[in-house]
């Protein structure tokens, strides 16, 4: 029985640190408070990290956005980049102003001076920036038949805005919005997370004003300018033409080269 207490307490002990988000080696335990904070851009923010079980602790934080990977702080000391606006506690780290180049992940690692005991805990940071006026790639005409691709666009929203479009002023997002009369002869798809609406093809009815929208769901979702694209028939009759009155052309040359010099004008010139 005493065998399978310490088994049923040490999985008690492991489901516990899973729960709280931490990493545990050893006998120490590290968690957070809370492992996914928001923050409006410029405000303070404290990210919490306790620990227990560390005789001698030793506090390190790093920081991973993509492919950057930055200390904040070694050794329970705020580096460099960070110490004008970071300070070090043992209960976590504040920042006194946030802004969007802060979002990633931060890990607060925890380990014994000479041991090894170790546990880590990870906090996910989003500051929050409303979205700017996107900016929308719309061709003036486009042939039916074709494939069209549209795009929208914005760079300051934080999360990443997500993109809606209209056309003529009505929403082209909705789950009805291709059984109504406006979109019911038109095949179109749009990604909300690229903002790309790609008309595949492009029929007779998607002639028309289109502008897109951006929201993040922080501040006022902004909207982009609208521009007119038309949608055109194929020229047959003109390309056919244009055919023709090239071939003409080449037939003309071909005949004024014949005709030189069937009456020796190349010969004559050779001479002179």
């Amino acid at each position: 029985m005493g065998t399978e207490g310490k088994a049923g307490r040490k999985l008690l002990f492991l489901f516990t640190s899973m729960i709280l988000g931490s990493l545990v080696q050893g006998k120490g335990s590290v968690y957070t408070a809370q492992s996914d904070v928001q923050v409006p851009e410029n405000e303070s923010i404290k990210l919490t990290c306790t620990y227990s079980g560390f005789s001698s602790p030793r506090v390190e934080w790093k920081f991973v956005q993509g492919s950057t990977t930055a200390l904040v702080c070694y050794n329970s000391q705020i580096t460099a980049p960070y110490a004008d606006r970071v300070t070090f506690s043992s209960s976590g780290i504040t920042f006194s102003s946030v802004t969007r180049k802060d979002n990633g992940e931060y890990t607060c690692m925890v380990s014994e001076e000479g041991g090894q005991n170790y546990g880590e805990v990870s906090i996910h940071l989003t500051v929050l920036v409303p979205p700017s006026k996107p900016t929308i790639s719309v061709p003036s005409s486009v042939t039916i038949g074709n494939r069209a691709v549209l795009t929208c666009s914005e760079h300051d929203g934080s999360p990443p805005s997500e993109y809606s479009w209209f056309k003529d002023g009505i929403s082209m997002l909705t789950a009805d919005a291709k059984k109504t009369r406006a979109f019911m002869n038109s095949s179109f798809t749009i990604d909300p997370k690229s903002g790309d609406l790609i008309f595949d093809p492009v029929t007779a009815f998607d002639s028309g004003e289109y502008y897109c929208q951006a929201q993040n769901g922080y501040g006022t979702a902004m909207r982009s300018e609208a521009a007119h694209m038309d949608a055109v028939e194929l020229n047959v009759g003109g390309i056919v033409a244009a055919v023709l009155v090239t071939l003409i052309l080449l037939g003309l040359l071909i005949f004024g080269v014949w005709f030189a010099y069937s009456r020796g004008y190349f010969e004559r010139t050779k001479k002179g």
